[in-house]
């Protein structure tokens, strides 16, 4: 009787790690499963992603408030269209400026927002208007090294 209990505490012991592993996989992967009517879309408008995909996080003040939905090109002026799906608990001011920004010593890119003092609020499908591009660790050196040899 004693062996039976212990076959089955392990295999619930087992079963519990492998939905711990389950859990911690979809979190690290950012995929997330909120509904479509606990978000409102953004858009926002950048020269240069470098390395931003689908699915990257949106913060503000260092706290993760919405995703990257799409990316697309606008083909008229040649720009990154960046579509964001923000938490409805957060208004944003429409004044916000949005940065492509580095997480980390891997390079991880992802979106963060600083709200300005302005009353109007962004809605739903609103643009946020003042955007700073991904800075590319190659512009910067080519730079450095072209000004050195002046």
């Amino acid at each position: 009787m004693n062996s039976k209990r212990l076959e089955i505490s392990v295999g619930a012991f087992v079963i519990a790690g492998i939905l711990a592993l389950v859990v911690l996989a979809f979190n690290a992967s950012g995929l997330n499963f909120a509904r479509d009517d606990q978000s409102y879309f953004l858009y926002a408008r950048f020269e240069n992603l470098s390395g931003l995909s689908e699915r990257a996080k949106v913060s503000l003040s260092g706290v993760t408030i919405g995703r990257v939905v799409s990316i697309e090109l606008d083909t008229e002026d040649y720009v990154a269209v960046v579509k964001m799906a923000i938490d409805k608990n957060v208004p944003l001011t429409t004044d916000t400026s949005a940065s492509i920004l580095t997480a980390g010593l891997l390079g991880e890119k992802y979106i963060g927002l600083s709200v300005g003092a302005d009353e109007e609020t962004l809605m739903n499908a609103d643009e946020i208007a003042d955007t700073q591009s991904s800075i590319v660790l190659e512009e910067l050196i080519g730079q450095f090294l072209f000004s050195r040899s002046e």
